[in-house]
């Protein structure tokens, strides 16, 4: 569906809120000015940030709180996530779809899909640590495990 794809994760001696918001600005810099689709996985343990919600089914019938919302609450609703204690939501696009981020319950890594330049500035970035993938790849990082 994408031109291209990525995985990153925090590099070595980057604190979580650094990384995540060097990917929030990459993404921003590529992307026109439109609302964001923020997603919560809701499982069981970590903030969804509106609890009450309706849940919609993503993926292998996974519940997530979706809602629109933008770049700066990406940032500031949730105060911690399966991933470590950074605020951003597991699921994330913008209204037009250009690009996806997605990162499932058990991974410790999130992935991209995306225009070339989306996946190239996310790579340039040293605080984002993007590999690019293909489709049929693994997507682990190298270095890191599976749970």
């Amino acid at each position: 569906m994408f031109d291209a794809y990525a995985t990153f994760h925090p590099p070595e001696g980057v604190g979580v809120d650094a990384h995540e918001q060097a990917v929030v600005r990459e993404l921003t810099a590529r992307t026109a000015e439109q609302r964001w689709w923020l997603g919560y996985l809701d499982t069981g343990a970590h903030d969804v940030v509106f609890p009450r919600a309706p849940r919609v089914s993503l993926y292998w019938g996974w519940p997530y709180v979706l809602v629109e919302a933008g770049p700066e609450q990406a940032l500031t609703w949730r105060t911690g996530h399966m991933r470590g204690d950074g605020p951003l939501p597991d699921l994330f696009f913008p209204a037009d779809h250009s690009w996806l981020v997605s990162a499932l319950w058990d991974d410790t890594w999130t992935d991209v899909g995306g225009s070339a330049a989306v996946i190239a500035g996310l790579q340039r970035n040293p605080l984002v640590s993007a590999r690019r993938v293909r489709p049929d790849e693994d997507a682990c990082p190298p270095g890191l495990t599976r749970d």
